[in-house]
């Protein structure tokens, strides 16, 4: 019996129900892992032997569609692997990705909203749900910031490298002259705190303003000054909130977001001390760049830290973001630029 198993049993365990409940889910998560791991390998055995007797036989139709399979199982295999990598404190919780978008008008603040619909595809192919917790539409098109909450075991994990600043290179769909344009736009990832984890907020550090909402919602929304802005003084983190009708909930939900933030920000202190970064912070600021991608005069998006390149623009706006994700997050984990193939 593991100790893990052997904790479990500890008739002792309950006398602490939050404690119990994660070591249950964490025992619940090495379980699931530990079978998808034994069936892959099951898959994998019968598949070879398949591959030799058809083989044997001369039968390359056969052979084909267990090579196929073999390819398919390579995927999921890495996909495994990448799972394996999610093992930080906050790795397997809820995430909110805040967008921002950067100087230059109505281009940056279209591109925020290009890039709101990428994560919510993303979010949407991994099965995850989302919800937008804030939004603040641009003035002619686009947004200037937006907030999304993503709900599933791991979006946390997942979505944190892509915290930093997006750069988009196109012609502009707002120049009359049709000329090629720069847009930068910052991506903020952090993970959402539960009442498990004890995060102290002195209410002397916070201003707090309320305001009407510019979103959808419907007249009532609009009429009412129920949005909430936090900003916590000693950090000058600023988060909103305008999706609830209710100042009150408003406010609770922006609380929830704050704490989040400043836990995420005791997070990277950890792992700047662990690895001895102490400028951790500013690899998220403007001109820290993440990645490129270009719609004019060629088709590329390339991840500046890991290389991970795609000739295909469209497929990664359209939510196509594991193979960054993944060579980003090992990169994160091991400290070593991963080996990684392009993007098709």
């Amino acid at each position: 019996m593991s100790e893990l198993d052997a904790r479990a049993e500890d008739p002792a365990l309950w006398n602490d129900p939050r404690l119990a409940q994660a070591l249950m889910r964490e025992r619940r998560r090495l379980a699931e892992a530990i079978a998808a791991t034994e069936a892959l390998e099951e898959e994998l055995h019968h598949t070879v032997e398949l591959v030799e007797l058809a083989e044997a036989e001369g039968d390359e139709a056969v052979v084909a569609e267990a090579v196929a399979a073999l390819a398919d199982l390579a995927r999921r295999a890495e996909r495994r692997k990448v799972d394996a990598l999610l093992s930080g404190e906050a790795d397997l919780r809820n995430a909110f990705l805040e967008i921002n978008a950067g100087a230059g008008g109505t281009e940056s603040q279209d591109w925020a909203e290009m890039l709101l619909r990428m994560y919510q595809r993303w979010a949407e192919r991994r099965g995850f749900r989302v919800e937008l917790v804030d939004h603040h539409a641009g003035e002619q098109a686009g947004i200037k910031s937006a907030t999304l909450l993503i709900r599933g075991e791991g979006a946390y994990g997942w979505a944190k490298t892509e915290s930093g600043v997006h750069r988009l290179v196109r012609i502009s769909p707002f120049d009359a002259s049709a000329r090629r344009h720069t847009s930068f736009a910052s991506v903020w990832v952090y993970p959402e705190v539960d009442d498990d984890i004890a995060i102290e907020v002195n209410e002397a550090d916070l201003r707090i303003d309320t305001y009407r909402s510019s979103g959808a919602g419907g007249q009532h929304v609009n009429t009412t000054d129920s949005a909430v802005r936090i900003t916590h003084l000693p950090t000058g983190i600023v988060v909103s909130c305008q999706n609830e009708r209710s100042q009150h909930k408003n406010r609770a939900q922006a609380m929830k977001m704050l704490k989040a933030r400043l836990y995420e920000l005791e997070l990277q202190k950890r792992e700047a001390e662990a690895r001895a970064q102490e400028e951790k912070k500013t690899d998220i600021g403007w001109g820290h760049q993440i990645r490129s991608y270009v719609l004019q005069p060629y088709q590329l998006v390339k991840d500046l830290r890991t290389g991970v390149t795609s000739t295909s623009p469209q497929d990664v706006l359209d939510g196509d973001l594991d193979a960054f994700m993944a060579a980003a997050l090992s990169q994160r984990v091991t400290g070593e630029r991963a080996e990684v193939a392009d993007v098709d």
